[in-house]
């Protein structure tokens, strides 16, 4: 039996691959059937829009809390998933899915953010900065990541980081 993934404070409103608003999430993917204590996997799809990195960092904040994360892991989860989905918005199609997982206490979190494959044009972040003013967000990821890497998919491109 599946059980949708909720946090306080966040329901399901819109069919899947939608969101209540432009900056939310919204709980798209079920915890396992394992008991307690084994693997946890939530999926959450985001909407294609600038403030998608900030409802991003929320939604992993409220999430690695629950499964009891410390501090330090949080803030550097929130650092990658930042990085992850704004790279999404920026140079990926819709849609903008993120996917939290670990398995037991003490195991690797592992981040993925999934998109819809590149685009030909950048985002307004992008095309609005000078270019010293972005691109470091592979080299932050590879600091904080045990690994990283992506993959092509059918629907697009997944890109992942194991802390």
């Amino acid at each position: 039996m599946d059980a949708v993934a909720t946090l306080p404070g966040r329901t399901p409103t819109e069919p899947a691959g939608r969101t209540a608003d432009p900056a939310g999430g919204r709980p798209d993917s079920r915890a396992g059937d394992e008991p307690a204590g084994d693997r946890t996997d939530t999926v959450w799809s985001l909407a294609h829009h600038p403030t998608s990195a900030g409802a991003a960092r929320s939604i992993t904040r409220d999430v690695l809390g629950t499964w009891g994360f410390d501090e330090d892991t949080i803030d550097q989860a929130l650092l990658v998933v930042s990085e992850l989905v704004t790279n999404a918005v920026e140079h990926a199609l819709p849609p903008i899915t993120l996917h939290l997982d670990h398995a037991t206490p003490g195991d690797a979190l592992h981040i993925q953010v999934d998109d819809g494959g590149p685009t030909t044009r950048d985002g307004t972040r992008t095309t609005g900065r000078a270019p010293d003013e972005h691109g470091r967000g592979h080299a932050i990821i590879a600091r904080l990541a045990t690994a990283h890497g992506h993959r092509t998919a059918p629907h697009g491109t997944a890109y992942w980081a194991h802390l």
